[in-house]
């Protein structure tokens, strides 16, 4: 590689780091192509990225981000998996990592905070961004179906009082 193409392979990683909420790096020696492509797939659907990096030139790229602390993980084969929402990255790989022992967690970074390998599992654990606007959405939602049941009880009643009676006038 080129001293131009390292500088923007540099350049590319640091920009995607610095767009990401959580980095996850990983070892993925022994894996085969297609599962690497089913790893991929699988972090794609969760609208996250993988990227197998050069050790020298991760480190260089993550001098200057706020995963910098990450830079002593970067040794033997190693790739990385990002994403903006803290969750989705952490669920993907550590799903495939549970499916095949070749792909072997080092550690991560969410926030500023640094990660064990059990806290990248237990990140993986926690429900996304977007199931948690669900559930906030179903428990704002809930109050007011109660509300709208509420308000139409006692007219459904009182139509069923009237048809009481009116039959009532009716038969006798």
């Amino acid at each position: 590689m080129e001293r131009s193409q390292k500088k923007q392979e540099v350049l590319s990683l640091r920009g995607d780091i610095n767009s990401a909420q959580v980095v996850i790096v990983v070892h993925y020696k022994g894996l085969t192509v297609s599962e690497v492509t089913k790893l991929r797939t699988m972090i794609r659907q969760e609208n996250a990225c993988f990227k197998v990096t050069k050790n020298s030139l991760a480190r260089i790229a993550f001098s200057e981000t706020g995963f910098k602390d990450l830079d002593n993980l970067f040794s033997g084969p190693t790739a990385i998996a990002f994403s903006k929402d803290p969750i989705a990255a952490a669920k993907a790989v550590v799903k495939f990592s549970e499916e095949n022992e070749k792909l072997v967690l080092l550690g991560g970074m969410v926030g500023g905070t640094p990660l064990t390998v059990a806290g990248v599992k237990a990140l993986a654990n926690m429900p996304s961004l977007d199931e948690l606007r669900a559930k906030i959405v179903g428990i704002l939602s809930t109050p007011a179906q109660r509300i709208a049941s509420v308000l139409q009880a006692p007219a459904g009643q009182i139509a069923r009082v009237l048809s009481a009676y009116s039959k009532e006038k009716q038969n006798g």
